[in-house]
Formats: structure tokens, sequence, C-alpha cells
């Protein structure tokens, strides 16, 4: 049997969603219009503008450039 199990920077979203109240895709708008480039500036967008910690703001800037096809 195959494993289904979410793996990488997805399997943080459902805590994400619990924790600070908004769907992931909120949390993608953020990063993909904050116009910076690089994934560390964007982690910080999210620690000290909206009070996400760094590991889950970590998996949202990951996920979103992957998803971009920027990293």
């Amino acid at each position: 049997m195959a494993d289904d199990k979410v793996k990488g920077p997805a399997s943080y979203f459902p805590s994400i969603e619990k924790t600070y109240g908004q769907p992931i895709a909120h949390w993608k708008a953020i990063v993909r219009a904050a116009g910076l480039a690089k994934h560390m500036e964007l982690v910080a967008l999210l620690k000290t503008e909206h009070g996400m910690g760094h590991g889950h703001a970590n998996a949202v800037v990951a996920h979103t450039l992957a998803e971009d096809g920027l990293k």
C-alpha cells in the first residue's frame, strides 16, 4: 500500500491554518505580493508583520517559491 502521508512543507499546512486562522492561499498571496525576492526576507516578513513562527513561515515561503518555479 502506498504511503499517502503529506511530506515536506505542506505537512505544516493544517497546523498553520489552525494556528493563524487563515487558509494557506491567504499566506501564499502575501508572499507573492510582498515584492521581495529572497527566501529569508519573505520568512522575516511573515514573522514580523504577521506573528508567524519561523518553521511555519519557512514552510509557506518554501512551498510558494517552489510552486512558482523560483526555487
